[in-house]
């Protein structure tokens, strides 16, 4: 997202943030994944609905009033509440909307883990899954082919999640797979961990080395990242005997490359 429609968005988290905030222990916030999810898959299939709640040329009361006609009676009080205060800000296009609506129906999921005291476990969750999907050369197909019916594909994350991760995470996963939407699965399950680390306000940092970290090695690579970021941030360790030796560290689109390959690579190049 660009311009009006990151600020938008900036704005609408920050809404539904302060609306769970003002409900004891989030009541209701599911209610508000589960309906937000179900007009994502709405507004995919029907591109005349999404250009119109998307275009900021459309009074916002038209829009609102569109869907109180549409989805008074079928979304829930809150969802539908969340969802009126989406349209009524500027969006740069009508895909950019349908991106932020999904984006807070998984938010909502995170809130209410959260206040359950499981948000650590689906942000480690979402993460692992992702780097599952990234080596397994036979899975991704498997979720991604949009000619299987979604029915196969729910079958096959039972299979693969069911008593393993929290329900939470099958209901992200879930979406993510059955509603695509021209995304790699693995790069949206990294968006997705990110968002549960930002419930908390915390950075998400995908570290990858050679040999699994000692606990005080994390807790001084957490310290460093915190100062150099600015913001409290939560290591995500992968093991990868590839990179030889030190750290590959990933921080949003930043990417800190200690690792020896990196260094033989560069120093081939200058020679070169």
């Amino acid at each position: 997202m660009q311009g009006a429609s990151r600020e938008a968005l900036v704005v609408a988290r920050q809404n539904l943030t302060d609306l769970s905030a003002s409900l004891p222990d989030a009541a209701g916030i599911a209610s508000v994944a589960d309906g937000l999810f179900s007009v994502v898959r709405l507004l995919d299939r029907e591109t005349s609905l999404r250009r119109t709640l998307g275009d900021p040329m459309t009074p916002v009361g038209a829009k609102t009033a569109l869907l109180e006609a549409l989805l008074g009676q079928q979304l829930p009080p809150l969802a539908l509440q969340v969802l009126m205060g989406v349209v009524a800000l500027r969006w740069s296009g009508s895909r950019d909307l349908v991106d932020a609506i999904e984006v807070l129906a998984a938010q909502a999921v995170f809130l209410v883990a959260d206040a359950e005291g499981a948000l650590d476990d689906i942000e480690d969750e979402l993460f692992r899954f992702a780097r599952i999907v990234a080596r397994d050369p036979a899975l991704r197909p498997a979720l991604t082919d949009r000619t299987l019916p979604e029915d196969n594909k729910r079958a096959l994350l039972v299979g693969l999640l069911a008593d393993k991760v929290r329900p939470a995470t099958v209901r992200i996963v879930e979406q993510l797979v059955l509603s695509p939407r021209g995304r790699t699965l693995e790069a949206s399950l990294e968006d997705y961990a990110g968002y549960a680390a930002d419930a908390r306000s915390r950075t998400l940092a995908q570290v990858t080395s050679a040999v699994a970290l000692t606990e005080e090695q994390q807790a001084r690579l957490t310290a460093s990242l915190t100062r150099t970021f600015g913001r409290t941030v939560q290591l995500q360790l992968e093991v990868d005997p590839a990179v030889v030796g030190g750290l590959v560290v990933q921080v949003g689109d930043e990417i800190i490359d200690g690792s020896i390959v990196h260094r033989l690579a560069d120093a081939q190049r200058r020679l070169g």
